[in-house]
């Protein structure tokens, strides 16, 4: 039998929904430092009391709306690379990565006022969870389809996480009139490091 949700239920949900979505907004904007729970809870029309029913404190904040910045971009990289072949289908999802990380709240959360806000260990714990993941998947695939050798791919995949890893903080960091022209030159310089590691 389905479960109907009370009308108190709704209220908790569409609350929480508000709260995540202020939150983003300002975290992204003014940073962490910068932002406050009674910022939130203002912007968000619910008192202090009600931000810390859904969590703990301004950390567990945060880290939700990590949790939420990553599941998107994840699912949208994912959906980028339809390609049958491998090769392009990594190509389609470092495109799309590449498109995420110029966008300025997604950058500024995940590159800047992540490894500020959690530590570097914790956010570390992020990005691992997230993104490691789904990089193992491309480079396993190009492996098994012999466009990468076989050899030291564990260290591989962390090579290809950790220059990713790069490119998605200078494109944070760059200033947006220039974000596009970074954009480029990283997905240049990204193809070239693939095209040299592959199998001869």
């Amino acid at each position: 039998m389905s479960h109907v949700r009370s009308r108190r239920e709704l209220y908790s949900e569409a609350t929480r929904a508000a709260l995540l979505e202020e939150a983003t907004r300002l975290f992204g904007t003014r940073g962490y430092a910068g932002t406050s729970l009674e910022d939130v809870a203002a912007a968000s029309q619910v008192t202090r009391g009600a931000v810390y029913h859904h969590f703990d404190g301004k950390q567990a904040l945060f880290e939700a709306v990590l949790d939420g910045q990553e599941t998107r971009a994840i699912a949208r990289i994912t959906a980028a690379a339809t390609a049958a072949d491998p090769l392009e289908a990594a190509r389609q999802a470092l495109d799309a990565f590449l498109e995420q990380c110029c966008d300025p709240i997604y950058g500024r959360l995940v590159w800047l006022e992540g490894p500020a806000a959690l530590g570097w260990h914790r956010w570390r714990e992020y990005e691992e969870q997230y993104a490691f993941g789904l990089v193992e998947r491309f480079i396993t695939a190009l492996v098994d389809a012999g466009y990468l050798p076989g050899r030291a791919v564990g260290s591989l995949v962390r090579f290809c996480f950790w220059m990713l890893g790069g490119a998605g903080l200078a494109l944070a960091e760059a200033p947006e009139a220039d974000r596009l022209r970074q954009r480029e030159e990283w997905r240049y310089l990204i193809r070239q490091a693939i095209t040299g590691l592959q199998a001869g």
